[in-house]
């Protein structure tokens, strides 16, 4: 259900928000800021996803200029760093419609200097920004126990924290300076696709040595091979559960970020490059659009 940019009401005690791409992680926000009582406007190329932020009491608005004319705070939660420009200074944008002094937060992975980039241009117009990717998944974004890893201006960061702690118990601000969210988050998502892989592998060895799986995975889950993401993933992988938490394709995307931000920094990273040609292998299989736990097919294949 999509409305023509719907104008929400001027006087409200808190930011009226907009969320341009309510998929896994944007609409688990929407639904967050719903539960807690804000005015929330989405936006989403996809009918289907702003019809569910609807359902939950959020409004619909047909471009992403209508959503920020309507909204005191953009959150931005789409895929890469093209998607990101064309909703903020595209045809029909954001930026055209946002005040100075308003806030845009950017939450999509994407390289540090296309951050740095997209924040000169938000800045140079007088907008207030936050670079803050996020990790943790949807179920924790809609509890608002999700990581954000924040860099932003101390006074920016001192005016929204009500908002950013109800998006996340686990905020951190990692500094001033433009793209050092990008960074942190690359450097984090690179652990996760290393731990990931290993994850993947060693219980794809297992199976083929005929260990029984759940309890091998319960072993690790209590012993030094213990990882978040690889007993997440692979809690779901043996239950044959690929529904898209995550797509293979984003990690695929991620690693090599970081493998791009590593080399940039003259710094060689063979674990990770491991780990990416992995995830690579695992989209060039068909595996792109399932949950990345789809690893574990590809190695138990293999």
């Amino acid at each position: 259900m999509s409305t023509s940019d719907p104008a929400i009401p001027a006087v409200w005690p808190i930011p009226r928000v907009g969320i341009i791409g309510v998929g896994n992680m944007g609409g688990a926000m929407a639904a967050r800021l719903l539960s807690q009582g804000y005015l929330v406007a989405v936006h989403d190329i996809d009918a289907q996803r702003e019809a569910h932020a609807v359902s939950l009491g959020a409004m619909a608005c047909a471009t992403a200029t209508g959503l920020a004319s309507s909204s005191d705070v953009v959150i931005v939660a789409v895929v890469d760093a093209a998607q990101t420009q064309a909703v903020l200074f595209g045809t029909h944008g954001a930026v055209a419609a946002l005040a100075p002094g308003a806030l845009v937060m950017l939450c999509p992975t994407i390289a540090p200097a296309d951050t740095e980039r997209l924040i000169e241009g938000l800045a140079q117009r007088g907008i207030d920004w936050l670079d803050a990717p996020m990790s943790g998944g949807p179920e924790r974004a809609r509890d608002g126990s999700m990581s954000l890893m924040l860099a932003c201006p101390n006074t920016v960061l001192d005016r929204h924290r009500a908002l950013v702690e109800v998006l996340s118990s686990k905020v951190f601000h990692i500094s001033e300076r433009p793209g050092d969210g990008a960074r942190t988050k690359l450097v984090n998502n690179l652990v996760a696709g290393i731990n990931l892989a290993a994850a993947a592998e060693a219980l794809a060895l297992a199976e083929r040595m005929g260990l029984n799986l759940p309890r091998t995975l319960a072993v690790m889950e209590q012993s030094s091979g213990q990882s978040w993401i690889g007993s997440d993933r692979m809690r779901r992988a043996l239950l044959g559960d690929y529904l898209p938490r995550a797509h293979t394709s984003l990690l695929d995307k991620d690693t090599h970020l970081a493998l791009g931000m590593a080399q940039h920094a003259g710094f060689s990273t063979p674990l990770g490059e491991q780990a990416a040609a992995l995830f690579a292998r695992a989209c060039e299989n068909g595996l792109a659009g399932m949950d990345d736990a789809s690893v574990f097919e590809l190695l138990r294949r293999r």
